[in-house]
């Protein structure tokens, strides 16, 4: 934001190269993963069966995937037309940041993928599993949350 309130004019040409729509598309893929991951968990609770939250694991993994590929698809077309982390101040922060929580966001999926995996076997009888299953969910609920700051910063302030 410092950056911005010094070249405004730069931030606000630049920021019109991104696509508030799929911005807006990715929001609402990862807060419905959000949700996916908060039914696994209150599932679970409930003791609903190992079954229910790892089909919702599960979805939650398919849904939020779409999130991967169409940032895959963004940074292509950035790169494509000649835009990369060194085209302005605009850019190095929007790859730097949104790179960022590219990574937290493969590492929450590795995650999710580790607790679906968890609910097929002998652990998700241990109560430890509740533990990991909701530290993971939080950390899901992170990710999506950072998602909507840098939402609103980098594709919705013209």
């Amino acid at each position: 934001m410092v950056e911005r309130l010094a070249q405004p004019g730069l931030f606000s040409a630049s920021a019109k190269h991104l696509d508030p729509w799929l911005g807006f598309v990715n929001t609402l893929i990862l807060i419905s993963g959000s949700l996916l991951v908060a039914l696994a968990v209150n599932a679970h609770r409930r003791g609903q069966g190992e079954r229910v939250t790892r089909r919702l694991l599960v979805a939650a993994i398919a849904v939020s995937s779409c999130f991967g590929l169409i940032k895959i698809t963004e940074y292509a077309e950035k790169f494509g037309s000649g835009i990369t982390l060194v085209t302005n101040d605009f850019f190095t922060l929007y790859f730097a940041l949104t790179g960022l929580h590219f990574v937290h966001y493969l590492f929450g999926m590795v995650v999710l993928a580790y607790l679906a995996w968890g609910t097929s076997s002998r652990e998700a009888t241990d109560p430890r599993f509740a533990i990991w299953l909701e530290s993971g969910g939080l950390f899901w609920h992170f990710v999506d949350l950072l998602w909507i700051f840098l939402f609103s910063m980098l594709y919705l302030l013209w």
